[in-house]
């Protein structure tokens, strides 16, 4: 009853304590500065989702020209390139129709060659729309202190827009997303994306901003924290890109008039070696460079295709649902079931979450969710199978006290006991103390157990090492039999070696007791029979004991019983006789009618195994000396 009591409350217990954890690292995500493993699964996991779906098609508006290694080998610059070379590349996207040109170089301080800032100046007013970038730095060390660095005068006397260029690398280092926005004073400047797909599209310029969006073309933008997920298209390299220097010889142009007709052009740096290159969810095929992060937000932007995340609080209300879920499968008391409706659970949660991701754009928490389904279900069920198991050990040790452990294991593994109950062709072995009767009454109650549990013990053990099973203790006595519960054909060879090694066990326990100086010495003697008998469980509803019963039972006690008779140890029947006489040595003793029997039986002495020498041979008791007990 109370077993049954407690299991609900550990299970409840279990599920309530993984969903309390889950729900703190959820809550922890939140604070920007606290990173958690959930965290990080959950990034995981949205990566996960992006690299299945694949790259996508970009829409084609969009050119980067790349200040690349090619391009640095060719010119033989090095970095920062002359403005009037900046220029040559902005006067030749102007010459191929470029709608829009965005230089992604920082422009706030002069350039090294007289006159550059000039000549890049009047290419970037000559092209139909220009965007440059400017930068909002903050210093940890001086409590956030706010610098603004905005292009030269004359570059923001001819721009149509200028913007920050924030990226953002989320706390695995992978970027998913740029700021959207950042605040100067009273002045709200908006990342140089927005302001390429605004002058690109002709709409209104992005407004109200919020942490959770803001709005931008008369549409609600989705922000997180204050930030555009950006949807990547692929990896780096997923946009139409030429080398700078190809662009300024003319080469592109030549090989295609319309590269650059009414697109987007981007220029900036695709070079490692100038640090502007991030890790992103498709990281795995290739790095993408800053410059291409911006060619991805801005075609997110025009596109339409918003990634959005579902607030905090649904995941804290989906991770407690799925407790409850896991709550009620973990009642299912078939262990299989429950794994397979758990593992169906998570499967289904994933192809849902999957296909909301890919149809509406929308990530909802997965992992976390997912963790309390698993772990609401396995550590119940786990808690479970090792309180069975311990239990099943508990019961297995207490009844190998009584009976065999192969019988324990039976009784354990059956699913219906009575078919344990059979007739059987086995070999039963009864032993006993020759006069410990006289001896007890010599004795005080604590030195009989000191002679009994001991020499109890070492019998039992030889019977357990041959594959017997003990029946039953009768004061001093002990009944075992051999072929049941397991069966071996080789039975009476079993008994028989077990009767031999009783008879070495007790030589040993002399030994100990003369080493302990303790005046105990005793004899036993043993009597073995095969044959036919009922085994089985018999007894009450309050007690029951797995036992032997028939007529070949007997004849192994009236077996032991003339031990006495004939002073010799070890006494066999003619049926065992026949299984074991090609190993055994044996002698006629006589043939005699014994009580329960109108036919004589041959009873034989037992000698001791077949050419063995003489120490190892069975004796007569009053011939044997402690010297050849000791070889014994």
């Amino acid at each position: 009853m109370n077993s049954q009591r407690t299991t609900p409350r550990l299970r409840f217990i279990l599920i309530a304590a993984v969903a309390i954890v889950l729900l703190a690292l959820q809550v922890m995500t939140l604070f920007p500065n606290i990173s958690t493993p959930l965290d990080g699964l959950e990034l995981g996991a949205r990566d996960t989702m992006m690299r299945l779906r694949g790259p996508e098609p970009v829409s084609g508006d969009i050119v980067i020209v790349a200040i690349d290694d090619a391009s640095f080998s060719w010119t033989g610059y090095q970095w920062p390139w002359p403005r009037a070379y900046l220029a040559q590349i902005v006067d030749a996207v102007n010459k191929g129709g470029a709608r829009v040109v965005g230089l992604d170089v920082f422009l706030f301080q002069e350039g090294r060659d007289p006159g550059g800032d000039e000549t890049l100046a009047k290419a970037l007013s000559e092209s139909p729309a220009a965007v440059l970038d400017m930068q909002i730095s903050r210093d940890p060390l001086q409590h956030g202190t706010a610098t603004l660095n905005l292009p030269l005068k004359q570059y923001r006397e001819i721009l149509d827009g200028i913007g920050i260029t924030t990226i953002i690398q989320d706390k695995d280092a992978i970027t998913r997303s740029i700021q959207a926005y950042d605040q100067y004073g009273e002045t709200v400047y908006y990342n140089w994306a927005f302001e390429a797909a605004r002058l690109f599209t002709n709409g209104s310029a992005p407004s109200a901003p919020s942490a959770a969006g803001l709005t931008f073309n008369n549409q609600q933008i989705p922000l997180r924290n204050g930030q555009l997920l950006v949807n990547f298209a692929g990896p780096g390299g997923t946009y139409p890109t030429y080398s700078a220097y190809k662009v300024v010889l003319g080469d592109v142009l030549a090989e295609n008039p319309n590269a650059f007709k009414d697109k987007i052009i981007l220029i900036g740096a695709t070079t490692l070696s100038l640090h502007d290159v991030y890790p992103t969810p498709f990281s795995a095929q290739k790095p993408t460079a800053g410059v291409e992060i911006v060619a991805n937000a801005i075609d997110t932007l025009v596109s339409g295709r918003y990634l959005r995340a579902t607030q905090p609080w649904v995941a804290l209300v989906i991770i407690i649902a799925m407790a409850l879920l896991a709550s009620l499968i973990s009642r299912i008391h078939r262990p299989s079931m429950t794994i397979g409706i758990m593992a169906g659970g998570i499967i289904l949660y994933a192809i849902a979450a999957y296909i909301s991701f890919i149809t509406q754009a929308l990530y909802i928490p997965t992992v976390g969710p997912q963790l309390m389904l698993f772990l609401g279900v396995v550590l119940p069920t786990l808690e479970q199978a090792v309180s069975q198991e311990m239990e099943k050990r508990r019961v297995r040790n207490l009844f190998t006290r009584f009976i065999s452990p192969e019988m324990v294991d039976q009784l354990i593994a059956t699913q219906d006991i009575t078919s344990l109950n059979k007739r059987a062709d086995i070999s039963i072995l009864f032993s006993d103390i020759r006069g410990f009767t006289t001896l007890s009454e010599k004795l005080s109650p604590e030195e009989v157990v000191e002679v009994l549990n001991p020499y109890l013990e070492a019998m039992t053990r030889v019977i357990d090492n041959f594959g017997g099973t003990v029946d039953k203790y009768e004061g001093d006595a002990i009944i075992a039999f051999f072929g049941e519960p397991v069966v071996h054909e080789d039975h009476a060879l079993r008994a028989v070696r077990t009767a031999v090694e009783m008879r070495k066990a007790l030589v040993a326990l002399h030994q100990q007791w003369q080493r302990e100086h303790r005046p105990y010495h005793i004899e036993i003697g043993i009597g073995i029979n095969s044959g036919e008998v009922f085994v089985g469980l018999l007894g009450s509803a309050q007690r029951i004991n797995y036992t032997i019963i028939g007529d070949n039972a007997n004849l192994a006690s009236r077996l032991q019983d003339l031990t006495k008779t004939y002073q010799w140890p070890i006494l066999i029947s003619e049926s065992t006789y026949q299984q074991v006489k090609d190993e055994f040595d044996t002698e006629l003793a006589d043939s005699v009618t014994v009580k329960g029997k109108t036919q004589p039986v041959n009873v034989y002495k037992l000698l001791g195994r077949k050419n063995a020498p003489k120490s190892d041979r069975i004796q007569l008791w009053n011939q044997q000396t402690p010297d050849q007990n000791k070889s014994e």
